[in-house]
């Protein structure tokens, strides 16, 4: 879609921008409210909340990426279109073997950010009901409520675990980025 809204159609990119802000000017919370009790109601659909947050999720995430890849396509300079022009090459063939693998460079560390912002905003979905790390977290100290040190435990444990996740995508950002700079 990122390459659609970087074509030179005023409708496409009409259409794909006001997609792109109706779905980020609102916060991921109101997003999973009006999905799990508005839309899913409204329609008769049975959604139960992890769906309703991978609806969400899958929606904002193809949005911003949309967004990103749009950007990456116009980070790349003119006369590099131009000059693959001048070598004879179809307009696919530009996009395939000089714009596309520039543009990937480029995208990369924006890509692996989008990536690690989903990750640590799954963490939202457990205010629609979904059973997820932190929510489980709380029903862990709820039930070791006279301990004291069990909300550090815990949180230390989700900490980490979001640590585990996320820090190994920043460290292959940084690499490609060395290896691609």
């Amino acid at each position: 879609m990122g390459v659609l809204m970087s074509l030179k159609n005023p409708l496409t990119y009409a259409f794909c921008r006001f997609c792109l802000e109706f779905v980020r000017v609102m916060p991921l919370i109101v997003w999973l409210f009006v999905m799990y009790f508005g839309l899913s109601r409204w329609f008769g659909l049975n959604l139960s909340a992890v769906s309703a947050s991978i609806v969400v999720f899958s929606i904002w995430g193809v949005f911003e990426m949309m967004d990103l890849v749009r950007g990456a396509l116009a980070s790349i300079p003119k006369h590099q279109f131009e000059t693959a022009a001048s070598l004879g090459l179809e307009w696919w063939q530009v996009y395939l073997y000089v714009i596309i693998p520039q543009a990937a460079r480029r995208l990369t560390p924006a890509s692996i950010n989008l990536l690690t912002r989903m990750i640590k905003s799954t963490t939202f979905a457990f205010l629609i009901g979904a059973v997820e790390l932190v929510k489980v977290g709380q029903q862990i100290i709820e039930l070791h409520h006279k301990e004291t040190l069990a909300p550090f435990a815990v949180y230390g444990l989700i900490f980490f675990v979001y640590f585990i996740l996320c820090y190994p995508l920043s460290v292959i950002s940084k690499k490609l980025e060395l290896k691609w700079g």
